[in-house]
């Protein structure tokens, strides 16, 4: 049996836990500000549909970059917080304002790719310590953004 601490988990598991939740706080806001980004610079024939659709993404990330901060808080640490550590941390990478609406896409599918890979390699770390809660919104934030990418790999071909 555990040795069980605040949460069931001790001092060392919580510590590779969050550190794992902070990985993904700083790649998922850089992403967001490449939706952004995006969302006030595209233009082209695909502007509509690309505005709307990079809109409705970034809403939907500012609420797992708000989840994700609260699960590190409910372990009794702070999740990192500044540009610096976002850029520092992050895999995925800032873009300019000068890509097409095809490289926006293209962008926006490769990060999608890394959030995925990112949310498995989580999650494998965070159930096998029995952290249900944080698992449980991992599969969400995998599932949601499977979906994504398949709606935007169908628009783009």
């Amino acid at each position: 049996m555990k040795n069980y601490k605040k949460l069931g988990f001790d001092s060392k598991q919580a510590k590779d836990l969050v550190e794992s939740l902070n990985t993904l706080i700083a790649n998922y806001h850089v992403h967001y500000q490449k939706l952004r980004n995006y969302h006030w610079n595209v233009e082209g024939h695909s502007f509509f549909e690309l505005h709307e659709f990079f809109e409705l993404e970034y809403n939907a990330v500012k609420l797992q970059i708000d989840e994700i901060a609260e699960r590190i808080r409910v372990f009794g640490k702070k999740p990192v917080s500044t540009l610096k550590e976002y850029l520092d941390i992050s895999t995925i990478e800032e873009t300019d304002n000068s890509l097409n609406s095809a490289e926006m896409s293209t962008e926006i599918l490769k990060d999608f790719e890394t959030l995925i890979s990112l949310c498995i390699d989580a999650h494998e770390k965070i159930a096998k310590e029995g952290d249900l809660a944080t698992s449980d919104l991992l599969i969400a934030y995998i599932k949601r953004t499977e979906k994504s990418h398949w709606m935007l790999s169908s628009f783009v071909k």
